[in-house]
């Protein structure tokens, strides 16, 4: 009697063995790639950087001077745009001499960006000339006349001004992935 208990209990005891042994259970595994990040870069070049726009001596009543210069954002981010009259100084009466400064990139639609007297933008006050895309290009034509009715007393005056142009990063965005 002891034999016939025996043998089913080591059956079963052998068949448990086996399913333990077989590590039959469920899995699942999964695993991510690296992830990271890479900051974007802000710059901006300028076809006459460090170099006058315009220089024209012996200017007279009734000559127009243009002077054009060209800037791309090279940067990876788009930026806002703005262009400072840094410093300036008019010698000449009243508004005889003017300054325009136009944006000429779409030559069949060309935006002013300032029109008055020459040193008339207020020194160290930036203007905005908005936001562009990373590749984006500009051209501006800055235009210098004297008034064809100008005075003697306008005879070897002298006016000049300094330029900066500026990009400033686009405000910070929450991205969701």
């Amino acid at each position: 009697m002891a034999r016939k208990i025996l043998l089913p209990l080591t059956t079963v005891l052998a068949a448990g063995a086996i399913a333990v042994g077989s590590g039959a259970t469920f899995t699942s595994s999964t695993g991510n790639t690296i992830s990271s990040v890479t900051s974007g870069t802000l710059t901006h070049s300028n076809s006459k950087d460090k170099q006058a726009i315009f220089n024209l001596t012996n200017l007279k009543p009734g000559d127009v001077l243009n002077g054009t210069l060209t800037l791309k954002n090279t940067g990876s981010l788009g930026a806002d745009f703005s262009l400072t009259e840094v410093s300036s100084a008019n010698g000449f009466t009243g508004s005889n001499l003017s300054l325009d400064i136009t944006d000429v990139t779409a030559p069949a639609a060309p935006v002013s960006v300032y029109s008055g007297t020459f040193g008339g933008l207020n020194d160290g006050v930036k203007n905005a000339l908005g936001t562009w895309a990373p590749g984006a290009e500009h051209t501006f034509r800055f235009t210098v006349k004297l008034d064809k009715d100008a005075p003697n007393a306008d005879q070897g005056k002298t006016a000049s001004a300094t330029y900066a142009w500026d990009s400033v990063q686009l405000a910070a965005e929450t991205t969701n992935q």
